[in-house]
């Protein structure tokens, strides 16, 4: 399903504030029934569940003495337990503490034991892993797997395929013998850079040759939000013919001009609907994560290429789809966390730390690219979101286990003042990330 056709343009700033709201409202009412499940399975008591803030729109309360409310601001959510005296669980509310029997202190965040404060706050950047690796785990049955030996099932809508068919088995193109589907990235380097190419097929039990467009043409198969080529207006299914009118024969062809121009401006000749366009824009510098966890810098336009046609697919095993989702999960952990140490030490530019605008603007173009792309989307986001928390800073979940580990070793809490220092230095830096991820939003490139 495209949601394009819901606006009226893309960018538009109500779609994006609402596939904003939706993504955030998703991500917050997992990791905060993250936290109240667990804390309920605990024996710790909810007093409020909240999704948004402010204002209580609406409200119920359930046989469990907890209130569900729907708030008036969709920026986030909460669960305030027993005992607390806010809805951050950064105090306790003494006078209604002192009220309570020992018995009924044991349902409160405040009195229940270790093990039990421990689990309720780590559940919610827990929960958001979970929400993030069923996501992928789902989205591998939806895509599949590609079937050895490699077979059409598909061909995109483009010029220079029509010898093709749907169930083709491919057995060599340009005279190079098609290798498993696991080693198509280094095939891909020894065909001929040049467009049509000879394929040979296996189709009906006869061997046919026959001459068709290069597997791999300088064809859009996605678009990077907020890249040049989204701000530029390419869609997916273009076909880049030309670069400043010069004739491409391949995608890789299309990436070597755009690495190697240093940023100038370029003039794409795009086939779309039977039409060529001129769309210009100028590529981006772009720290992209290597796998060894470096990072390298190049010049993106922003967007991805692939076979010129659909191969057959088979459903993964379910071991096969946890292994991707929870790889997916692992992925995006290590790429942040490399991502924000090279952004310390300076490899990187700090350009890459975007705020609320940033995102906002990310979840409105993954929305207008369809249904599929903005679930994906939520599944990072939401990785994210997790990993953000358990960061050991005060005020954040990360920061609660801190302050539970050193309870655990000294025996006792941290002191109200030194809790309340911590508190106040940890709401600081939070402030501080969030105006340089605004800043980042309104001036960075």
């Amino acid at each position: 399903m495209d949601l394009t056709g819901l606006i009226p343009s893309f960018g538009n700033v109500a779609f994006t504030l609402i596939a904003f709201v939706v993504a955030l409202t998703i991500i917050v009412a997992i990791h905060e029934y993250g936290h109240y499940i667990i804390g309920r399975i605990s024996g710790i008591k909810a007093d409020v569940f909240s999704i948004g803030i402010g204002p209580v729109l609406a409200k119920k309360t359930d046989r469990h003495g907890t209130q569900w409310q729907i708030a008036a601001l969709p920026v986030g959510g909460f669960v305030k337990f027993r005992g607390d005296a806010n809805a951050a669980s950064a105090g306790v509310d003494e006078e209604a503490m002192e009220e309570l029997s020992p018995e009924e202190k044991r349902h409160t965040m405040h009195g229940a034991p270790l093990w039990a404060r421990a689990a309720t706050v780590a559940a919610g950047p827990i929960f958001n892993f979970v929400l993030s690796a069923i996501i992928f785990f789902a989205m591998a049955f939806y895509t599949g797997i590609a079937t050895d030996p490699l077979t059409v099932e598909d061909l995109a809508p483009v010029p220079g395929l029509e010898e093709l068919q749907p169930g083709d088995q491919i057995l060599s193109i340009g005279g190079q013998e098609t290798p498993p589907l696991d080693s198509m990235a280094g095939y891909v380097e020894t065909l001929p850079q040049e467009s049509p190419v000879t394929y040979t097929v296996l189709r009906d039990g006869r061997e046919v040759t026959l001459e068709a467009i290069h597997p791999y043409p300088p064809y859009v198969s996605s678009v990077t939000p907020q890249s040049a080529a989204a701000d530029a207006g390419l869609q997916e299914g273009d076909l880049i013919e030309t670069v400043n009118g010069d004739p491409v024969a391949t995608f890789e062809q299309l990436r070597q001009i755009v690495g190697n121009g240093d940023g100038e401006t370029l003039t794409l000749g795009v086939a779309r609907d039977g039409e060529i366009r001129d769309v210009t824009l100028t590529p981006r510098r772009v720290d992209l994560p290597l796998p060894d966890g470096g990072f390298e810098t190049r010049w993106l336009i922003g967007v991805s290429g692939g076979l010129i046609f659909d191969p057959e697919t088979r459903s993964p095993t379910v071991g096969e789809a946890i292994s991707t989702g929870v790889g997916q999960v692992g992925y995006i952990i290590s790429s942040s966390i490399s991502g924000l140490w090279h952004m310390i030490t300076g490899a990187i530019s700090s350009c890459n730390l975007r705020g609320p605008i940033g995102i906002a603007e990310t979840s409105g173009a993954a929305a207008s690219q369809g249904v599929d792309s903005f679930i994906w989307f939520i599944a990072v986001l939401s990785t994210a979101v997790g990993l953000l928390n358990l960061f050991p800073i005060p005020v954040l979940d990360g920061g609660h286990l801190v302050f539970h580990a050193y309870e655990a070793v000294a025996g006792k809490p941290p002191s109200d003042r030194a809790m309340r220092i911590l508190l106040t230095v940890g709401l600081a830096l939070i402030l501080s990330i969030m105006v340089l991820g605004v800043t980042n939003d309104l001036f960075c490139p």
